[in-house]
C-alpha cells in the first residue's frame, strides 16, 4: 500500500492491515499495540473502539488472511471453469509462487506456533480456518477424480507446509525447489498414470 492508500482507508482497515502486515514480518508477540497504532497513524483508543482486544485483532487478522486465500479458490474455478483437474494444477503452481515470494510461511501456522495456549481464543479460529482450507483441497481432489482425494489432498498439503518451513530455514534454494515435481508427481501417481520409470 502506499501511504496515500492508506492514508485515505478507514481506521478500522487501516489498523487490520498494518496488524497483518506488522504480526506477518515481526510474529504475533513480536508486536505490540503502541506500535500498531503508530504504524497506523492512529491511537490506542481508535483500536480499540474496533477491536476489543489484541487478541480480537489477531482472530482479525486471521480471517482476513483466510478471506484472500479464498480469493484463490476463486481465481482457480474462474481461470479453468468446471476442469477440477486443471484448478488442481493451478493450486500447485500458485503454491510454488508462494514459495518463491514469501519467506515468512503461512500466517496459521506461525500464529500456532507462537500463541502455546490450548486456550488462546486464536487456535480454535486456526483450527476452523486450516479445516477449512482442507476442505476445500480435498473437494478439488475429488472432483478432479482422486479415488483417494483425502489422501491426495493431505499429502499436498504436508507436503507445502514442509516446503514454507523448509523455504523459512533454508531458504528457496533448498529443497522447496522441488515442489512442483513432487506435487505433479503425487497428483499423477494418485491418478494412477506413474510410469515405473
Amino acid at each position: 500500500m502506499t501511504d496515500g492508500v492508506v492514508e485515505r482507508a478507514r481506521p478500522r482497515d487501516r489498523i487490520l492491515e498494518t496488524a497483518r502486515d506488522m504480526f506477518h514480518k515481526h510474529g504475533i508477540k513480536g508486536v505490540g499495540v503502541d506500535a500498531i497504532t503508530e504504524a497506523a497513524g492512529t491511537n490506542k483508543m481508535t483500536l480499540y473502539r474496533h477491536f476489543e482486544s489484541k487478541d480480537d485483532l489477531i482472530i482479525e487478522c486471521l480471517r482476513a488472511t483466510a478471506s484472500k486465500a479464498g480469493a484463490m479458490w476463486e481465481m482457480f474455478e474462474a481461470e479453468h471453469p468446471g476442469d477440477k483437474l486443471a484448478q488442481l494444477h493451478a493450486w500447485v503452481r500458485k503454491a510454488a509462487e508462494m514459495l518463491n515470494t514469501d519467506g515468512r510461511g503461512c500466517d496459521m501456522a506461525n500464529a500456532a506456533a507462537e500463541l502455546t495456549e490450548p486456550d488462546h481464543p486464536a487456535r480454535r479460529v486456526i483450527k476452523e480456518l486450516k479445516e477449512a482450507q482442507r476442505e476445500r483441497l480435498v473437494a478439488l481432489c475429488r472432483g478432479a477424480g482422486i479415488g483417494q482425494a483425502e489422501l491426495l489432498a493431505d499429502t499436498l498439503s504436508l507436503l507445502f507446509e514442509g516446503a514454507r518451513v523448509s523455504v523459512q530455514t533454508v531458504g528457496t534454494e533448498g529443497p522447496s525447489t522441488q515442489f512442483v515435481r513432487m506435487a505433479e508427481g503425487l497428483i499423477l501417481s494418485f491418478r494412477g498414470g506413474a510410469s515405473a520409470g
